[in-house]
């Protein structure tokens, strides 16, 4: 079967809407003190991190979308509840893989215009490349916060999008 660039994405939102399910399920074994405990991270805390994973994800979405999300800074505090941290990010995703779904295959040549948050300066990219980096810039992120967790002793299991239900491909032979 031959994948469309399109689908690549599809497959992306799905593991983004994994990976932060199976993510948040082991930070709210994590007590709140230890999850906002500063341990050297670029964002200070498995909460910060969290934190600015949402951020970014809702940054750019509106970029995407032409629907302006307002950005103080890239470390700003969204949630200071994990329980309301948990839901946004649930509605976030669902509203990621909706976006993704809707897309056409041409809709990844279109050129967007994206203000950095810290140069100020307007940059110009193909829809698809923007994609690319929103999706690593998402796993990147979340590295950082197994790494702490692991840090603090609690066992995150795999990571591997090979791994994610529904990816593999079984016939009658089996895998």
């Amino acid at each position: 079967m031959t994948r469309t660039r399109k689908s690549l994405f599809v497959v992306q939102s799905r593991y983004n809407r994994w990976m932060n399910h199976k993510l948040y399920g082991v930070c709210e074994q994590v007590p709140d003190e230890q999850r906002k405990q500063d341990m050297g991270a670029f964002f200070r805390s498995i909460h910060g991190t969290l934190n600015h994973l949402l951020l970014g994800d809702r940054l750019w979405m509106g970029r995407f979308t032409g629907a302006d999300y307002p950005v103080r800074s890239l470390d700003q505090e969204l949630y200071d509840d994990f329980a309301a941290l948990w839901r946004a990010r649930t509605e976030t995703d669902t509203a990621i893989a909706s976006w993704i779904d809707s897309l056409g295959e041409d809709d990844l040549d279109r050129v967007i215009s994206v203000r950095a948050i810290v140069t100020r300066k307007t940059h110009r990219f193909r829809l698809a490349d923007a994609l690319l980096h929103f999706f690593h810039h998402q796993t990147h992120h979340r590295g950082q916060v197994t790494t702490l967790l692991s840090q603090l002793g609690y066992d995150f299991g795999t990571t591997d999008m090979m791994w994610m239900p529904g990816i593999e491909i079984v016939d009658e032979q089996g895998p």
